[in-house]
């Protein structure tokens, strides 16, 4: 008798995500596991990958005590109506805490509320016998100065806080409506779709098998965030750099080793070719194209489109036939290589297939930074507060939204561009009342004598500035003539204490130091002159 044949033995390999490089637009996938050999295995087997593969991506390597030959790896589409009871759990749970989130905050947005209601009810009670008592005299003005800060203060404070709230609770808003729409998705009984691969192998005998594969799915991306946070009585501004990672891959990321990239993978290997620039008059007879292919239409014209389809082979490479392959492992840190920059977290990566906005800190760092105030007093009585900082970093901070607080207040949100190590910008922390600025109209003269036949009109402008902080404030100043569309008016300046020279478009400008406390005045003054028969329109003093 003659042994049976033996049967190529498949076994499934269980494997575990252990890193993930996220994209601008999708994420690289890495996966890991252990499988005992015999010998007789011709197949592994990895299932459950999400059906936001691509499948053209996948690729396999690894490290065992035999060797083994990797001789391919094929992917197969696969449904299933597997009961998601643990999926639903799960987002029900989420979304009954931001709900609990979101009602914790309405309830102190309505305590806000009531207390403002007091505030108002005290106001109008107060305001009759006040001015009795201080018509009466009973009252000094000061308490009485006292008493209008007070109500204007507590009213200032229960706005801010309202409007921070609020903020926040737009953000739990986003999350849960992301949520629902979920729970809606999975109630809804479907097939689910995901793929399966088999990797063909030749082991060289029986030993543990350590198996990668790495994969790129799409339904992935990050954004970068920023947290800064001003304080007036210290140079240096502390910003959180922060990421906003957002994934509905199919597969949770738990405890993974988890790098941010601002590559952009996806827009092909080959460069764009410039099509002729075509310019020419309009063809009544026909529709002309009036503008061109932007550079990205042009690569996506030029790249073939990835065929999609089941049982695609992708070969790695052969592994040597040695006691120990060694796979090859990428090690990212925070760098910057060409125009793309990488970070790689510290902490361990926690991001659910979820779709919502998950943030991370990349890092947390002061910044140093000069303050300076802005100051347009024709157009606004206050002084706005700038901060120059610097990247004193060696990261690129990519293009992203910013929360900005000034001494703990929430001032606003803004846009910070690219910004390179060692590189400069600018943040406008709102208005402050440091400093108190104070514009008048000192003197309008109409000559009764005509010059040359012209009318000559002077006007005198005297601006106070006031500086009420215990500290110096360097402040730049702006003021502005009028500037003549007409040859038959001119318009000059006289004067100017400090002396300044008049700028383009008809713009004044001083940079001034003030000491703490101190005052400082300027003084300008300028003529227009024109035909007296002449309608001058614009001129609004």
């Amino acid at each position: 008798m003659t042994n049976p044949e033996v049967l190529p033995v498949r076994k499934t390999v269980e494997t575990e995500i252990v890193a993930v490089t996220v994209y601008t637009d999708q994420a690289l996938v890495t996966r890991r596991g252990v499988v005992p050999l015999t010998g007789l295995e011709r197949e592994l087997e990895i299932t459950q990958i999400p059906a936001t593969i691509e499948t053209e991506s996948v690729r396999v390597s690894g490290t065992g005590e035999v060797a083994v030959r990797l001789l391919g790896v094929s992917t197969e589409r696969v449904f299933s109506t597997e009961p998601s009871a643990e999926r639903l759990i799960h987002l029900a749970r989420q979304i009954q805490q931001l709900e609990a989130e979101w009602n914790l905050l309405q309830a102190q947005i309505d305590a806000l509320a009531l207390q403002s209601k007091f505030i108002e009810g005290l106001r109008e009670k107060t305001e009759e016998p006040f001015a009795q008592s201080l018509s009466r005299k009973n009252l000094s003005l000061s308490e009485t100065l006292d008493f209008l800060n007070f109500l204007g203060s507590q009213y200032s404070e229960y706005a801010i806080s309202t409007a921070e709230y609020k903020v926040q609770q737009q953000e739990l808003d986003k999350q849960l409506q992301v949520l629902r729409q979920q729970l809606q998705q999975i109630q809804t009984p479907h097939p689910k779709e995901s793929f399966s691969l088999s990797v063909a192998i030749e082991p060289g005998g029986a030993g543990n098998f350590e198996l990668e594969v790495s994969y790129v799915v799409s339904s992935a991306s990050w954004t970068p965030l920023y947290d800064l946070q001003a304080s007036t009585s210290s140079n240096c501004i502390n910003l959180a750099y922060l990421a906003e990672v957002t994934q509905n891959t199919g597969e949770d990321w738990t405890n993974v080793s988890l790098t941010l990239s601002t590559a952009k993978p996806g827009l092909g290997i080959i460069p764009p070719k410039l099509e002729p620039w075509y310019i020419d008059v309009p063809r009544p007879l026909e529709l002309t194209r009036m503008r061109r292919l932007s550079p990205l239409q042009v690569a996506s014209v030029a790249m073939p489109a990835p065929a999609s389809g089941e049982n695609q082979t992708t070969i790695d490479s052969e592994q040597p036939e040695e006691n120990l392959v060694v796979a090859e492992t990428l090690v990212a840190e925070v760098s910057k290589e060409g125009s793309a920059a990488t970070f790689k977290l510290s902490t361990g990566g926690n991001i659910p297939s979820d779709g919502a906005p998950h943030k991370t800190t990349i890092f947390n760092d002061d910044f140093p930074c000069s303050f300076e105030y802005v100051a347009v007093p024709r157009s606004l009585s206050f002084a706005y507060l700038q901060a120059n900082v610097k990247n004193s970093t060696n990261a690129v901070m990519l293009p992203g939204k910013a929360n900005i607080f000034r001494d703990n207040t929430f001032v606003g949100i803004t846009q910070l561009e690219n910004v390179a190590p060692g590189q400069e910008f600018t943040l406008n922390l709102g208005i402050d009342e440091g400093l108190k600025i104070k514009r008048d109209l000192i003197e309008r003269q109409v000559d009764k004598k005509l010059i040359g036949n012209n009318r000559k009109i002077t006007y005198g402008y005297q601006i106070v500035i006031t500086n009420l902080q215990n500290q110096e404030a360097n402040l730049k100043l702006t003021e502005q003539l009028p500037v003549s569309r007409n040859e038959q008016i001119k318009v000059r300046l006289s004067r100017s204490n400090p002396q300044i020279q008049l700028g383009e478009m008809g713009i004044l400008e001083w940079a001034l130091t003030l000491p703490p406390h101190a005052i400082r005045e300027i003084y300008y003054q300028f003529s227009v002159e024109h035909p007296p028969e002449l309608t001058v329109i614009g001129l609004d003093i």
